[in-house]
């Protein structure tokens, strides 16, 4: 899964540019600015990482489940984590 830090840890900041976000492309650690806000694409994650954060008690899961996009927040950061598209050959 393709993973996507957001440094805020405000919601309403971040729910404010949540789809801004997805139409953003961003090349793999490329960091962008969005009203303020700096995005950032962090690579791709195990889902033994998506695992141990669902676990952890200081971390809020989101679910956008027409996207079967997962959401965490923790600390100062949210973190989207979006499943790749496969590639038909």
């Amino acid at each position: 899964m393709k993973c996507i830090t957001v440094y805020t840890k405000s919601f309403e900041e971040f729910s404010d540019i949540f789809e801004e976000i997805l139409r953003t492309p961003l090349a793999e650690d490329e960091e962008k600015v969005i009203e303020g806000i700096t995005v950032s694409d962090s690579g791709e994650v195990p889902m033994q990482y998506i695992d141990r954060m669902r676990d952890k008690p200081e971390v809020v899961v989101m679910k956008v489940k027409e996207e079967d996009i997962t959401i965490f927040q923790h600390g100062e950061v949210f973190e989207i984590l979006i499943p790749e598209k496969e590639t038909v050959v």
